[in-house]
């Protein structure tokens, strides 16, 4: 089955029909209709372009010139490549999931926590399952939203019971094998932490061999009250990998969500992180890092959505953008007319390294109620001379002070990460990216 932006509805409602034609009992299910209802979108919609506003600085044309195999069967993977991956050797839970599909042989699983792919989670407990899947994505309005609900299987289902607290986090590798074809995978994930929980999550991605590889992948996060949930999302993939990832959180009073997204490569990433702040002292952090060279485009689109009264959401982004290198930051708050006393705060910041690196940012606040702080703000510009003078003046040559003030601006949102193994680890890459001699 091979998609490009000609055929890409065409190939995916026929592809549907025929898995469809294999089901039985589950033609019936609840579940089985948000996926029916989702693919008839699919046969209504078109790829955006740049005349779509959310899609205005990010063309999609570089991932349709290619066509890609869609495959959920052929998901196997030699244990020597995992050998390999740098974060499997931290001391974490490991969960591997290979073109979309969770693979519990290849998986270190905690205890005191339930994890299964979502089919097995809707033969086991329906009820809870139905209660929260589909719950937070507007998926009628997203086009790529709507075809992974519609193919929703193997993707990983996580839940915490109420005061569960893991001793080590929770690594979710994500590994898409391209060895012999260009591949797309539609990982579907549901998460819901129940209250009192605190668990760690990390999710890596990677890409095998040298063909192109496309990711389209949603989760849903359910944070529930005075649960706290750490997730870091590591995006360092080849220059043929495409990446549309969309995390839709839903936190609920008292509770703490901390989200860390760190992009070093890829060929186009576009990030959608979607929290909803649905009741009252909630705490919702969003730090990102984008360091891009190359031909890079890094898209992150960010809404935190104020519901209740007393909530504080902090969002501060960097770039770093050095070659022919592309960066978007598009920020939004929304503080409902019942939301007084919010605190709000968003920054995006970037450093141009070259003549020819750009960057689109686009804050936005929107605000009905009238008892609320709220900051936004945005700046873009090349390293600072006086700072640069100061390292030169003490002997540090022109190309290591510039490598030191980059690497002072990225740490700030590296040091946000407080499991230490992790934040070892992309120090020592972002020192390795910036080539410092000591």
């Amino acid at each position: 089955m091979n998609i490009s932006s000609s055929n890409f509805s065409e190939v995916f409602v026929n592809y549907f029909q025929q898995v469809e034609e294999k089901l039985n009992g589950e033609k019936t299910t609840p579940l089985h209709h948000i996926r029916k209802k989702a693919i008839d979108l699919v046969a209504q919609k078109i790829i955006p372009t740049i005349k779509d506003e959310e899609w205005k600085y990010t063309n999609l044309n570089k991932i349709f010139k290619q066509d890609f195999i869609f495959d959920t069967e052929n998901t196997d993977i030699s244990t020597d490549i995992l050998k390999n991956i740098p974060l499997i050797n931290l001391d974490t839970y490991r969960l591997i999931v290979v073109n979309g599909v969770f693979k519990p042989n290849l998986s270190h699983l905690p205890t005191g926590i339930e994890i299964s792919t979502i089919t097995e989670a809707y033969k086991k407990n329906a009820t809870l399952v139905e209660k929260y899947f589909s719950k937070v994505p507007e998926w009628e309005n997203e086009l790529f939203t709507a075809l992974n609900t519609a193919f929703v299987a193997q993707g990983l289902f996580i839940y915490a019971d109420k005061n569960t607290h893991l001793d080590k986090p929770i690594l979710i590798q994500h590994i898409t094998n391209s060895e012999k074809n260009n591949m797309m995978s539609l990982p579907r994930h549901l998460f819901i932490f129940e209250q009192g929980s605190k668990v760690d999550l990390i999710e890596n991605y990677l890409t095998l061999g040298d063909n192109y590889s496309f990711v389209n992948g949603v989760t849903e996060i359910f944070v529930m009250p005075n649960a706290h949930i750490s997730h870091t999302k590591i995006q360092n993939e080849t220059e043929k990998a495409f990446q549309i990832l969309t995390t839709q959180v839903k936190q609920e009073k008292d509770s703490i969500y901390d989200n860390i997204t760190i992009s070093f490569k890829g060929a186009l990433i576009r990030n959608n992180l979607n929290i909803r702040l649905s009741g009252q002292n909630i705490e919702s952090n969003m730090f990102g890092l984008y360091m891009l060279d190359g031909k890079t485009h890094v898209d992150n689109h960010t809404i935190a959505d104020h519901i209740a009264p007393h909530s504080v959401s902090n969002e501060l982004y960097k770039g770093i953008l050095d070659d022919h290198s592309t960066g978007v930051f598009n920020g939004k708050i929304f503080v409902r007319q019942d939301a007084q006393k919010t605190n709000a705060y968003q920054q995006n910041r970037n450093v141009l390294l070259t003549d020819t690196a750009n960057v689109n940012t686009k804050p936005q606040l929107e605000i009905w109620a009238d008892d609320v702080k709220c900051s936004h703000g945005a700046t873009i510009g090349k390293l600072d001379l006086n700072a640069l003078f100061y390292l030169r003046a003490r002997g540090i040559t022109e190309k290591n002070a510039k490598a030191l003030l980059v690497q002072a601006f990225g740490q700030e949102i590296i040091d946000k990460i407080t499991f230490e193994p992790l934040k070892e680890y992309l120090s020592a890459l972002l020192i390795e990216r910036l080539h410092i001699d000591f």
